[in-house]
């Protein structure tokens, strides 16, 4: 089976009804980012930052996967899928697809504040005061603003492995996860399905159109590749 990465972004679970992160005002569902989304306002109001991503997690937690999201778990009848991720929610997972890096953190996980090494799941509402087995404040499983990403380096790794490289929902704006696409080989081919596709130097398949609309157009052509 040949090799199919699929890179996605926001736009994949806009139509989940997830909002994507940047709306045009600057905010996140009201919040000023800066304020809920970077180790300073942890530092600065905790109890700020967990309110905002407990409100997150009830989000994706009611949200359903969409037919994108089912498109991909189906390719893997026909391909070796390994699905790289900026979004934070487990739709890939609810869908079915089994190989899955999250770049950015999961909203269904939680670590100490010191480490990520290991992680705890959680379903329900943080709170401070919520410690691991060491007495450690635990805070969500997600990577922040001015924060390395850790899985990077293993992204960059599948992507160069790739027989075919695809993009979905993503303006490939936020670094360092935009820069993945540099390191597919210069004769994998690459699809990008998004409602407006971003300026991308490489020699692409283009399907204007939103993950749920291209989907089935995107399914035929990788198809014709098996």
């Amino acid at each position: 089976m040949k090799k199919l990465v699929v890179f996605t972004g926001a736009g994949m679970s806009a139509e989940s009804g997830l909002k994507t992160f940047r709306d045009s005002d600057g905010l996140w569902e009201g919040y000023d980012i800066h304020e809920v989304a970077t180790p300073s306002a942890w530092n600065n109001n905790p109890a700020l930052v967990l309110q905002f991503y407990n409100e997150r997690r009830k989000n994706c937690l009611q949200a359903q996967p969409n037919v994108a999201h089912l498109m991909l778990k189906d390719l893997e009848q026909d391909f070796d899928v390994q699905i790289i991720t900026q979004n934070i929610d487990d739709l890939h997972e609810r869908a079915g697809s089994t190989s899955i890096l999250h770049l950015h953190g999961e909203i269904v996980k939680m670590r100490n504040e010191h480490s990520d090494h290991r992680t705890y799941p959680i379903y329900t509402d943080m709170h401070i005061g919520d410690r691991d087995e060491n007495g450690i404040q635990l805070r969500p499983h997600i990577v922040w603003f001015n924060e390395p990403v850790p899985m990077i380096s293993k992204a960059i790794d599948i992507v160069r492995q790739a027989d075919i490289f695809v993009v979905i929902g993503t303006s490939l704006v936020v670094y360092p996860a935009a820069s993945l696409i540099d390191f597919v080989h210069a004769k994998t081919p690459i699809f990008v399905l998004d409602k407006k596709i971003p300026a991308i130097q490489q020699e692409i398949v283009a399907i204007e159109k939103t993950a749920v609309e291209g989907s089935s157009m995107l399914r035929e052509l990788l198809l014709k590749l098996k």
